[in-house]
């Protein structure tokens, strides 16, 4: 452990603790810590992108060129492959919210004490560094999703449709009442489905770095190393099926049936 701390239990509710503004018991308190890390990755995708699209070559490409042309061209075909309307939002949506999510996780593996521990230097009592382990962050992707899924559904299908939708599907005119609360609890469980996988995963393997930070440093390496190199295709996965996902749904919201 980088600082001291009186027990294990203080150990790991000073890492799961975050930096924040306004009474943590309230509703209206800001996460500090989530929103740096999260508006500074959301900048280091920014950065790499643009500085990609600036010395862009037809020549031999470069290999930041050649890495961003895989992951675009990734996206690109899950695309092709999921979605079946027309939009020019979609594709630019879904390599935003893969790469922003994984640059997210990626923070998982840095040393574990590290940023705490400059934290605690500079006065701030706690920092957390890994936005996707925050149900606040991942609530807010999957309910700014939730709102692109509403507004397409009403504009493909128009209001009378959507409405319809809502009303007579799967069964009829007759169980409208029914049909309206099946429908209901099928959108409300596509945001809480994105955010709670990806809340779920994280914050797992987080409180699994902290248990394998308590241990003597000795069997830190033995245990940590492993599962850091599964940890890195965790974090992969969980930003390939958020973005997957986002696709499907959107895709379900320009069918006008």
């Amino acid at each position: 452990m980088s600082m001291e701390y009186e027990s294990a239990g203080d150990y790991i509710k000073h890492h799961l603790g975050h930096l924040t503004l306004g009474n943590p018991e309230s509703f209206w308190s800001i996460h500090l810590d989530t929103m740096f890390f999260s508006l500074a990755m959301g900048g280091l995708f920014l950065f790499i992108f643009m500085q990609a699209a600036k010395y862009v070559t037809q020549g031999v490409p470069g290999n930041l060129q050649n890495l961003v042309e895989i992951i675009v061209g990734f996206v690109d075909q899950q695309v092709k492959d999921t979605f079946h309307g027309r939009s020019n939002l979609i594709a630019p949506l879904a390599l935003t919210l893969f790469v922003w999510i994984f640059l997210m996780n990626l923070l998982k593996l840095l040393p574990y004490d590290l940023i705490p521990y400059l934290a605690h230097a500079v006065g701030l009592e706690y920092m957390r560094i890994n936005p996707t382990s925050d149900i606040n962050a991942t609530f807010g992707m999957s309910l700014a999703v939730f709102g692109l899924i509403i507004y397409y559904s009403i504009h493909i299908k128009g209001g009378a449709g959507f409405a319809k939708e809502m009303l007579l599907h799967p069964f009829g005119k007759w169980l409208m009442p029914f049909n309206l609360v099946l429908k209901v609890v099928e959108e409300i469980a596509k945001p809480v489905s994105l955010s709670l996988r990806l809340f779920g995963n994280m914050y797992a393997g987080g409180l699994i770095f902290t248990l394998i930070a308590l241990l003597p440093w000795y069997i830190q390496w033995s245990l940590g190393l492993p599962w850091s190199l599964f940890k890195l295709l965790i974090i992969t996965l969980q930003a390939f099926i958020f973005m997957v996902l986002t696709i499907v749904y959107l895709s379900m919201a320009h069918e006008d049936h």
